[in-house]
């Protein structure tokens, strides 16, 4: 039985898809983790009732304007309220915290991740739009501070536990398995006309809104492709993707001699988020386990690239580098927002990120400023190209 000491956990976005599943992983483990900080941008509710149940330290409600609705809440508690995103980037360099896991959605995610290296804190991350954007500053980083970065996606956890033990061997090619969405095998024709909730349909996995509309476009599997590519260290092309639907197999490495590893296991959340949490340790648990009758075949087939053109825009901008995946994951986080408010038809996205690449000023070396500062300019563009919308990017 392994020993562990009691990890002080810091949860950035305590309140979304994975925070809640983190504090369930935390709540079976008591011995082994505390959740030290929670963080949340407006769920103040959630956050509260998580605050009562876990008593953190620190409670951070991003939202400045329920900063007091939440410390009267919690004033009878020894817990200290905080509020607005400086304090998230002040918090995680507090010297208790052992593992910060990054759960906030988006590019809201990058400058306290990048504080919590430079702290020489250990990174569990969920939030991929930070190695997305700025994936060579953060790589960098992370190698000066010595700090481990312990990826929470399932496809990236997958591959991280196929390299376990294999350090010394060359990695040929790395494939990452995609759903397919609710939309797989769908054409132009019916894409053109899906609404919001045909989109937040998805076959396999509970996630928030965003990521299941990226899975839905299949930008979510491009922004992982990027992710992996600094995760591991290896160049686009040695990067694959292939469809398989039922989610079993969360990826697979292929080393140079030919040899196939895969990561299987039932499309649960919780899995990936306690191995980022007790590694190198497997820890005993009760999920539910996967049975190969209950899966009597498994089913691949290569992505349409043509129908789901935000793959191949990841692609692009992958190998184009500098700030044009900041460029594209901008453009997207605010393609996904209007097309949830119905302002931007389904479709209509990839043809705003692909006129947001062609207008923003490309930079080949970027240092953070310049992320910051795409990352703002983009997201104007992106906000006007809405306004100047033709019909054919509006929903009917």
């Amino acid at each position: 039985m392994h020993q562990q000491q009691t990890k002080n956990v810091a949860i950035l976005g305590s309140t979304g898809s994975i925070g809640t599943q983190a504090l369930k992983v935390i709540a079976g483990n008591k011995n082994l983790f505390r959740a030290f900080v929670l963080t949340a941008l407006s769920n103040a509710n959630l956050l509260i009732e998580q605050a009562i149940a876990f008593l953190p330290a620190y409670v951070i409600i991003g939202d400045d304007k329920q900063y007091a609705y939440v410390k009267a809440a919690l004033a009878h508690l020894p817990i200290e309220v905080l509020a607005g995103s400086q304090a998230v980037i002040a918090i995680v360099t507090h010297p208790e915290i052992d593992t910060v896991l990054t759960a906030m959605v988006g590019f809201a995610g990058l400058e306290p991740t990048i504080a919590a290296i430079k702290a020489g804190k250990t990174i569990a991350l969920a939030n991929k739009e930070t190695l997305v954007v700025a994936g060579e500053l953060i790589t960098v980083l992370a190698n000066q501070h010595q700090v481990k970065i312990l990826p929470v996606d399932s496809e990236h956890s997958a591959i991280f536990q196929c390299l376990v033990g294999e350090e010394r061997n060359a990695i040929e090619k790395l494939i990452l398995t995609a759903s397919g969405g609710p939309f797989r095998g769908k054409d132009l024709n019916y894409l053109s006309s899906v609404t919001k909730n045909d989109a937040l349909k998805h076959p396999n996995w509970v996630m928030g809104a965003k990521i299941t509309i990226d899975s839905a476009s299949l930008m979510n599997k491009g922004l992982e492709v990027i992710e992996a590519k600094w995760l591991f260290n290896v160049d686009a092309d040695q990067i694959e993707v292939i469809v398989h639907s039922q989610s079993i197999i969360h990826s697979l490495v292929q080393f140079e001699d030919g040899s196939i590893k895969a990561q299987m296991g039932l499309p649960d959340m919780c899995l990936p988020i306690q191995y980022a949490l007790t590694y190198p340790n497997r820890v005993k648990n009760d999920f539910k386990r996967f049975n190969f009758m209950d899966y009597p075949e498994l089913s691949f087939e290569k992505p349409d690239l043509e129908t789901f053109r935000n793959l191949g825009i990841a692609y692009k901008a992958l190998s184009m580098g500098g700030n044009m995946p900041c460029i594209i994951n901008a453009a997207n986080e605010v393609a996904v927002a209007a097309f949830l408010n119905g302002n931007v038809s389904f479709l209509g996205m990839s043809d705003m990120i692909e006129t947001c690449m062609q207008k923003m000023s490309f930079i080949q070396k970027p240092v953070l400023d310049d992320y910051l500062n795409t990352d703002k300019e983009t997201r104007i563009l992106a906000q006007n190209l809405i306004k100047q919308a033709p019909q054919a990017l509006i929903t009917i």
